[in-house]
């Protein structure tokens, strides 16, 4: 029998599925349309939709309890080479009525620091754990992750307005071998996704978005990035288990 929510989704379930809650259905089908876009700005996104790569998943408000049991699955496909470009976007269950960025972004982080709580894999001893540190990344089952925020009040940057969903993607850093900020491949696809994104949103590039390992910047800003065009300020939300 199947658990409901407990499980790691593909694109052909949400056509071959009865058991998954209509607001999921509507909500993956704007997700489709849009990122399938011709015009949508990342490529990779496109193709792995188009290609049935990414993977899904979604959360309740009321529970996130089998969230972390998608994230491990999802990142046992990456035991098989071949899965090494694959995403996973995670849908949550959307609010009675829309919120505010900065709700969304509350959300978004307590979600976060709900896996870090329960995750059972301790950091290796040389990952930063305070997050203003530049190298700091976020890590679950011992991969660093890098994860970002998609919601419905992004008016102004609507490359992350996906639905009336929060939609969380993840995606592991592994993926982006040969893709590294620093690495020709990904300085040119970077700056190729950056300037799409600039026409779609007609907006220039977020002052928080960079690559991992620039000594200037912190990357959970990144995760999160306001609807304008102004830095984030303030501390992280998200706090390592060993700085309570």
């Amino acid at each position: 029998m199947i658990k409901i929510g407990k499980d790691l989704l593909e694109k052909k379930d949400f056509e071959t599925r009865d058991d998954l809650p209509e607001w999921l259905i509507n909500e993956y089908q704007t997700f489709h349309n849009i990122v399938t876009d011709k015009t949508f700005p990342c490529y990779f996104g496109m193709a792995g939709e188009l290609g049935g790569e990414l993977r899904y998943g979604y959360i309740t408000q009321d529970d996130w309890s089998n969230l972390p049991s998608i994230l491990k699955s999802f990142l046992s496909l990456f035991d098989n080479p071949k899965h090494k470009r694959h995403g996973l976007f995670v849908f949550v269950e959307p609010f009675k009525v829309e919120g505010s960025i900065e709700d969304y972004r509350k959300q978004f982080w307590d979600i976060l620091q709900y896996l870090h709580d329960v995750d059972e894999v301790e950091w290796p001893a040389d990952s930063p754990r305070d997050p203003n540190h530049y190298l700091w990344d976020f890590r679950f089952h011992g991969e660093p992750i890098f994860a970002f925020g998609n919601a419905p009040a992004y008016k102004q940057r609507k490359t992350r307005h996906l639905g009336n969903s929060m939609v969380i993607g993840f995606q592991p850093r592994k993926i982006f071998e040969g893709l590294k900020g620093t690495e020709k491949g990904g300085i040119m696809s970077r700056e190729k996704v950056r300037r799409r994104v600039e026409v779609w949103d007609q907006l220039p590039k977020h002052p928080d978005i960079s690559h991992f390992g620039d000594p200037t910047h912190n990357e959970w800003k990144q995760f999160f990035i306001g609807d304008d065009s102004e830095p984030i300020v303030g501390k992280c939300p998200f706090l390592h288990r060993e700085m309570k």
